[in-house]
């Protein structure tokens, strides 16, 4: 996973089994890390495939989408703000793991052994059931995994929905194999684990029989993602269930799951959807008297409170009723198509970035990520119909424009360049007026 050029070729098949962990040794072990194939990207046409085919089975099954246009847009958001740090730099999960490696392993397991790829596996995905677990009963941790869970829809898109800064601690949990497993091995089953949850988060499959029993399935983690009482900090698995068996935390599906946080917090603003649980923590820290209870408000479960059991008591968790109605925009249907055409043009950019960071300076980089985000915002806030997002979104147009001109954004078909331009010019107009008509109707007020 580090030269793109020693990379070994992913076949379509190998693509579409990576998702589902249907691999055999032999096909998915490499001696160098740089042979490592990037299988998530490689699964990009996948998870677009299989997001559609939800979109169909769902209206030909139950009359409508899987979820609502506002939530997958945020979600996918997430997901592109999550891998933004990765344009500067190699995951903290190698870089940690290949730093422990080559200074502290106390021996090499062979790098080809089928033996080695297996126990590979169930050490990674008992290192993700621990990693998972903590992530909901450590308040610094959920702070960064709550993103994921901020979704009142479950649908692929949700599996999209990735904090940013969540790699900064996962990395702990995983180190001690570097003890001994090749970095290789471990980069494989690393991706693996990560593509099988892909699959999972869906409404559309209801009960898979025997396999319910060992692996983690839609089914399970429908209640990983309720705020019902009974999902709260339930089935942590990653691919195999076994380990919420083991070590009770497991429960099965058995009242209707409504999905959330158990407070929701009523935005499409990918940034505080990001950071807001921080920002809570931040408070709580500095209104909560005495110094160890300081400390619990950090590192105890985002229940707590003081005089209260380490994960918070249950009875705080508020009641569901089943006809919880999910925050959904007042935007317009066209303002909402409009951020979805924004938003693709964004990720052909996007897209673009990745495949060619090599090729592109450091300020382009810096400059390319800062529209990234900004266009983000910007959608948003169009969603959450704030005040002032026809002032940013026009703003975000300029900056557009200006990038263009000055070669930071062109497109890979420079006969859309002009197009782009009009494009832009014409938004630029649109939002201007808009936020200038606001802007007097304020002076008038």
């Amino acid at each position: 996973m580090g030269n793109p050029e020693a990379q070994q070729r992913v076949s379509r098949s190998q693509g579409i089994r990576a998702m589902f962990y249907v691999m055999q040794p032999s096909e998915a072990t490499f001696q160098t890390l740089d042979e490592v194939p990037d299988y998530v990207k490689e699964a990009t046409p996948c998870f677009i495939s299989l997001m559609l085919l939800e979109l169909v089975v769902s209206w030909i099954r139950k009359g409508k989408p899987p979820g609502r246009l506002d939530d997958a847009l945020t979600s996918l958001s997430a997901g592109v703000l999550s891998r933004l740090p990765r344009l500067f730099s190699r995951s903290i999960e190698l870089t940690s793991y290949i730093y422990i490696w080559e200074n502290y392993r106390l021996f090499s397991l062979p790098w080809d052994s089928p033996w080695t790829w297996y126990l590979t596996f169930l050490g990674v995905d008992f290192s993700y059931y621990w990693f998972h677990r903590m992530a909901h009963e450590v308040n610094m941790m959920w702070a960064a995994h709550q993103t994921h869970h901020s979704s009142e829809d479950y649908n692929l898109s949700t599996a999209l929905r990735q904090s940013v800064f969540q790699v900064y601690t996962s990395w702990i949990f995983y180190s001690p194999l570097a003890l001994v497993i090749p970095p290789s091995v471990y980069a494989v089953h690393l991706q693996f684990n990560l593509l099988y949850q892909f699959w999972i988060h869906t409404e559309l499959i209801d009960n898979l029989g025997p396999l319910e029993l060992i692996l983690n399935t839609p089914s399970h983690h429908r209640v990983h993602h309720g705020r019902n009482r009974y999902c709260i900090d339930k089935n942590y698995a990653g691919t195999l269930i076994i380990w919420d068996r083991i070590f009770g935390t497991f429960e099965a599906e058995n009242k209707k799951v409504v999905y959330g946080l158990t407070h929701p917090i009523n935005t499409f603003d990918p940034l505080k959807v990001q950071f807001h649980h921080l920002v809570y923590m931040w408070t709580t820290f500095w209104d909560t008297p005495g110094f160890f209870n300081k400390c619990s408000v950090i590192f105890k479960g985002p229940g707590w409170g003081p005089g209260k059991p380490r994960l918070g008591l249950s009875e705080d968790i508020p009641e569901v009723t089943g006809k919880e109605v999910p925050f959904s925009s007042l935007a317009s249907y066209l303002l909402k198509i409009y951020a979805v055409v924004q938003f693709a043009v964004m990720l052909t950019f996007y897209e673009e970035t990745f495949a060619e960071k090599a090729a592109l300076t450091q300020l382009t980089l810096l400059l390319r990520v800062c529209f990234f985000m900004l266009t983000l915002t910007s959608i948003g806030f169009i969603l959450d119909q704030r005040q002032d997002a026809a002032a940013v979104e026009a703003s975000r147009c300029l900056v557009f424009l200006t990038l263009s001109r000055f070669g930071h954004l062109k497109p890979l078909i420079s006969s859309l360049s002009t197009p782009l331009e009009i494009f832009f010019s014409i938004c630029i107009a649109f939002w201007g007026v808009r936020s200038m008509k606001q802007l007097a109707s304020g002076l008038w007020k």
